[in-house]
């Protein structure tokens, strides 16, 4: 399809941003855990990387950030009295439950949904599955809100499916385009999407939760319409969930015909390579492997090389890889990405580095903070125009956040009442810069 562009859009890190360790097998979040974070500068630094890319000549979108801490899930539990009243006593009497009402995960719009070009879907619409991310409970929160916003930015039915969670059960784990990739000759032509998934359904847990299951894969491929002759299950390798892969997206990303991925990353590469050369239509398949004796596991973890975001430059023959200054900071790292790029006619041929630090902390890098979504210039058309980025909007979301986030937040900060009040004022502004409409979120529509 002609003009066809893959647009990322970005989650806004959210007024709560904190750090509470909450996400089993994420080592950062694990290493950060009740550490002083800083959510004006998390979110200034994701608005940064957004404005990065469009100064790259590339299409951006924005995605806003969920109701935290989460009120009427609160309310649901029997917590009950004003706002604050309810927030102060869940953080008294059941903490636990209180750090997940107020995790602003969300930010990690990765997670948000799968989606499906029409070029791949079996009715020519532009399919997106949300996330049921049932593994945490902090994220598996996130769906209805999610699905919200997807259908705010996605209006016209005629042109795109947007399908609610799969029931949120441990056969059917899913967390969304962490563990999808497609490959293709440009971002209008067929596709070859590949789910990568890190268990099935019945098999027992073992070591650090695999979040994705084999089911809930091919539950959301059924449902885009894909073809057979153009879909891949791949499995995930046990030992990278272990050694802090909890997504694929941790160790493998790709973008149009190639796939960089670390050695250690799928249980079997071979297969994987055969499966896709012999689905490919109408491109070579190139496949980037970066090898254990170069990068560890530990190094591909601690740095995120393979959370980048791998995007063509309009005008470069070769593709861009943008990765966290991490990866420039970490020596094994930085000299395998200088020799990739340096090669003649490589296929990953520049490097961006952009500063994502306090997402990082958290386990999330550039590719963790944005949601792909391939589009036609006739569905760009009919999506929801005010969710794309340019400058004016930029401007009015710096401000804004500069006006409403807290400088920094530590964890006795969390209890205090007074952020829920703060929380809602910002949010209900956002809805005026953003096309949400005044009862987007929960609070606006008691």
């Amino acid at each position: 399809m002609s003009g066809a562009e893959e647009i990322n859009f970005d989650g806004l890190v959210g007024l709560t941003h904190n750090y509470a360790g909450l996400s089993e097998g994420n080592l950062a979040s694990a290493r950060n855990a009740n550490t002083t974070a800083r959510p004006r500068e998390a979110a200034l630094q994701g608005l940064a990387k957004m404005q990065r890319l469009r100064a790259l000549g590339l299409s951006q979108g924005v995605l806003p950030p969920h109701e935290r801490p989460n009120i009427a899930w609160l309310r649901s539990l029997g917590f009950s009295g004003s706002d604050a009243e309810v927030w102060e006593h869940a953080w008294k009497s059941e903490p636990t439950i209180a750090r997940a009402a107020l995790a602003s995960s969300a930010m990690w719009a990765a997670n948000a949904a799968t989606v499906s070009p029409s070029a791949d879907c079996g009715d020519g619409r532009l399919h997106a599955s949300v996330a049921n991310l049932q593994t945490m409970l902090h994220r598996l929160l996130e769906g209805e809100q999610t699905e919200r916003t997807l259908r705010r930015v996605l209006p016209d039915e005629a042109r795109f499916a947007v399908h609610p969670a799969l029931t949120p059960h441990d056969a059917l784990s899913d967390e969304g385009a962490a563990n999808h990739m497609r490959m293709a000759g440009g971002a209008g032509a067929p596709g070859v999407e590949i789910f990568v998934y890190g268990r099935r359904a019945s098999e027992a847990r073992t070591g650090f939760p695999a979040r994705q299951t084999r089911e809930a894969s091919q539950a959301i491929a059924r449902r885009h319409g894909l073809s057979a002759n153009a879909t891949v299950f791949a499995r995930q390798a046990p030992d990278a969930i272990d050694a802090g892969a909890f997504h694929n997206d941790v160790v493998a990303v790709a973008h149009e015909h190639v796939l960089f991925h670390h050695e250690d990353a799928f249980v079997d590469k071979a297969a994987l390579y055969a499966e896709v050369r012999a689905k490919a239509q109408g491109f070579e398949p190139v496949f980037v492997e970066v090898p254990r004796a170069r990068v560890g596991l530990d190094d591909a973890v601690t740095s995120y090389l393979f959370n980048s975001q791998l995007l063509r430059v309009p005008g470069q023959a070769s593709l861009t890889l943008i990765a966290p200054t991490e990866v420039r900071e970490n020596n094994k790292t930085a000299t395998v990405v200088a020799e990739m790029i340096a090669q003649p006619n490589a296929a990953i041929g520049a490097v961006e580095y952009v500063e994502v630090r306090e997402s990082m902390r958290n386990g999330g890098g550039p590719a963790c903070l944005r949601l792909r979504v391939v589009m036609t210039p006739a569905e760009r058309a009919a999506a929801a125009q005010g969710f794309f980025l340019d400058d004016a909007l930029a401007a009015k979301l710096e401000a804004w956040i500069k006006t409403h986030y807290r400088e920094e937040i530590a964890q006795p900060d969390l209890a205090d009442p007074a952020l829920v009040r703060e929380t809602q004022a910002a949010l209900d502004e956002l809805t005026r810069i953003l096309p949400l409409g005044s009862d987007f979120y929960p609070f606006q529509r008691t």
